[in-house]
């Protein structure tokens, strides 16, 4: 019998779904479910086509962590000579932990605490991307505090209208909160440019998630290209890096992904005319379709004219298709060759508990298997332990051998934290008035 492929990495042999070389029923049997399976060469396919898109141009490839930052993923894209994106100060110990250097990794995100500033400083990372004049006056003192010199880019805020499949993953339209204001750009980096301690080397923008038109990183390229130019003539020299951020859309369903080719003809000449070197920091584009979430059917049920195939997982292991109506294709794992039209339910006591709504399925029963497809950004570190569930497990397959990359949870990790016996503190008369002053 032959093959047939559901997502990149993954295939159908002998009707049974694979991941590479490795059935998924095999991880399933030894790991348990739910279980998230990543592919490694899936990724490593993703993340070369970028760079040959880019290799006409100086360029850096960023990988951004807030996607998927299993350690395991991040040994993958580290072998392949990526750079890193955090926006937390968890995120940069990930990071460090997985064995980037610090001129590797650069510093983002909209609110940015005086400690994580001073351990990126403290680290020595290739920058930061400061989101406000005020931000940018705080790396200076912190700097001043340590006598260096701290290396910024500022984020920009392009203004641009652009479409994306929900409102929560825009960021770079006219009133949201991330960046400096296209208008205050020149102010903002003229003031940068005459503190201490800050040494301003980039411009960086980012748009949003899941983009699949091109347009718009035209405009935005242009409009920091203008910006680079306009600096120059006011004699602000020092920048090194034009930062077009991440955001390129991969397909869950009827998508068209970018075409990067096109991409790159109408983006790096406008990088090229700069002489800055170029970053990149794409996510969902490198990993969204790497993975998938493997669960097992507990119950099937019929309640209101509908059918109901309840399974081992749900919003706490993939918040998307609750939290963004996001759409991922379900499949069984070896299918019995009858389809349903089924909601897919997780565990949760919440209605909003769904993976699919009226979908057509196979018709699992009661210890089957169904994967949930491209779920590689924005599934495991969107997990919670909402109704005390436990996260699940992670695996990476390479060829045909697979290997945890996070363990599942143990029920003790639910109270390991919690202080069983608090010591409590008396709030003093002194320290209610201020000391009596």
């Amino acid at each position: 019998m032959g093959q047939s492929v559901l997502s990149t990495g993954f295939t159908r042999i002998e009707g049974v779904l694979h991941c590479e070389g490795v059935s998924l029923e095999l991880i399933a049997s030894e790991v348990g479910t739910p279980v998230y399976v990543y592919s490694a060469e899936t990724i490593r396919d993703r993340y070369r086509r970028l760079d040959r898109m880019l290799s006409s141009v100086p360029h850096r490839i960023h990988y951004t962590l807030k996607a998927n930052s299993s350690r395991g993923v991040l040994a993958v894209l580290k072998e392949l000579g990526a750079g890193v994106d955090v926006v937390s100060g968890g995120e940069l110990r990930r990071a460090l932990v997985a064995g980037f250097a610090p001129s590797d990794i650069i510093f983002g995100g909209v609110g940015k605490t005086e400690a994580e500033l001073a351990e990126a400083l403290d680290a020595g990372i290739l920058l930061i991307n400061a989101e406000s004049e005020a931000e940018i006056r705080l790396i200076d003192a912190l700097a001043g505090q340590r006598e260096i010199r701290a290396p910024v880019s500022i984020r920009v805020n392009p203004e641009i209208t652009l479409d994306a499949p929900h409102d929560y993953i825009k960021t770079g339209g006219k009133g949201h909160k991330f960046g400096v204001p296209i208008d205050d750009v020149i102010h903002v980096a003229e003031v940068a440019a005459s503190l201490d301690h800050v040494d301003l080397i980039g411009l960086d923008m980012h748009l949003g998630s899941q983009l699949s038109r091109i347009d718009p990183y035209r405009e935005g390229t242009e409009r920091l290209a203008s910006i680079f130019a306009e600096l120059n003539k006011r004699g602000v020299a020092s920048l090194r890096y034009l930062d077009i951020g991440g955001g390129l859309g991969v397909r869950y369903d009827t998508e068209e992904p970018p075409d990067l080719q096109r991409f790159a003809a109408a983006i790096l000449p406008t990088v090229a005319e700069t002489g800055l070197q170029l970053i990149m920091e794409p996510g969902r584009f490198i990993v969204g379709n790497a993975g998938a979430l493997v669960g097992k059917v507990l119950y099937r049920k019929r309640s209101g004219g509908k059918d109901y195939v309840i399974v081992d997982t749900g919003m706490t292991e993939l918040l998307r298709p609750s939290h963004y109506g996001a759409f991922h294709r379900i499949s069984a794992l070896r299918p019995r060759g009858d389809a349903r039209r089924v909601d897919v339910v997780g565990p949760v006591c919440e209605s909003g508990d769904f993976l699919a709504l009226d979908r057509e399925l196979d018709d699992v029963q009661h210890g089957d298997y169904i994967v949930v497809a491209d779920t590689g950004a924005y599934g495991y570190v969107m997990a919670s332990n909402y109704n005390s569930r436990l996260r699940p497990a992670e695996v990476m397959v390479d060829g045909d051998r697979f290997a945890v990359i996070t363990a599942r949870e143990a029920i003790s990790d639910l109270t390991r934290l919690e202080v069983a016996s608090p010591e409590w503190h008396l709030a003093t008369a002194a320290a209610t008035n201020g000391g009596g002053r």
